[in-house]
């Protein structure tokens, strides 16, 4: 099966397939997590503060991983060049300082968070898929994809600079099916948000369901990159994203340690969440 990019010209406008699920992932998620406030009896408004926050926050971290790791300084000025990991950080790290400055407790962000990080994950490797970004190795599987407009294309000559091996004499332009990793990354990450959202009625302290993906997503991560064609193994055979997986898992376990139980009765809601007052009825004339 061979794949082309997907990308829509509107006069001077180009719309990439990843720019415009990243577009859909941040909304589906800023859905996601207004529908946990209102059943939560939350003020829904928060949903906007998380999101802008984490688009604020992700990109600068992603296009800030892949300069630091690419030593590419020129990057910072392009379109490309981001890296999900970087994002996650900075997403994080934006959303908790925002959270922070309107006094909302970590924990009641990161039991909110938790389960729509895992359909933005899902939908955002739609994206890669469609720019044919961040597959796998080789395969012969029947579903094995072709990307010869892919970044990069997946030739041998490409394939071999990100450490697959072919035989020798192998014709460096011949374009090989690989693994569509990213699809794989979206049918695992799409179970993992369907549990954490079943989840949202646990009877553990807030914020546990975010140790919860920290696990789940480290472990997904780490397994895939098995079959990622990469060059950033600067670890031996274990990826850079591999040794960030493993820390999260390990972060993970300990936040589920640590909000393990019940939250106490007596806890305050951070005036931010608290819902606002109806509206009082027009005066008749």
């Amino acid at each position: 099966m061979t794949i082309y990019p997907f990308v829509l010209q509107l006069g001077p406008l180009t719309i990439t397939g990843y720019g415009l699920m990243m577009m859909v992932a941040f909304l589906m998620a800023g859905w996601a997590i207004q529908l946990d406030l209102r059943g939560r009896g939350f003020d829904e408004e928060y949903a906007a503060d998380i999101i802008v926050a984490a688009v604020v926050g992700g990109l600068v971290g992603a296009k800030l991983w892949y300069v630091v790791v690419t030593g590419d300084w020129e990057a910072a000025l392009r379109r490309g060049g981001f890296v999900w990991y970087g994002g996650f950080l900075g997403g994080v790290l934006g959303v908790l300082l925002n959270g922070r400055r309107l006094r909302v407790p970590a924990r009641y962000t990161m039991e909110l968070t938790a389960a729509p990080l895992a359909l933005g994950y899902a939908l955002g490797r739609v994206g890669c898929f469609l720019v044919n970004d961040d597959y796998g190795i080789p395969s012969a599987l029947p579903w094995a994809m072709k990307f010869p407009r892919g970044l990069p294309p997946t030739t041998v000559g490409n394939l071999e600079r990100l450490h697959v091996v072919f035989p020798p004499n192998t014709n460096p332009l011949a374009v090989v099916a690989v693994h569509p990793t990213e699809l794989y990354e979206t049918a695992a990450m799409l179970t993992v948000f369907a549990v954490l959202w079943h989840l949202r009625g646990h009877h553990h302290r807030l914020g546990w369901r975010f140790g919860l993906y920290l696990v789940l997503a480290g472990v997904e991560r780490f397994l895939i990159e098995i079959l990622r064609a990469k060059d950033d193994r600067f670890f031996g055979a274990i990826s850079l994203a591999q040794v960030t997986s493993i820390l999260l898992v390990l972060t993970g376990v300990a936040l589920l340690a640590w909000l393990r139980g019940p939250e106490p009765g007596d806890t305050p809601v951070p005036a931010r969440l608290a819902p606002r007052p109806a509206p009082a009825p027009a005066a008749a004339a």
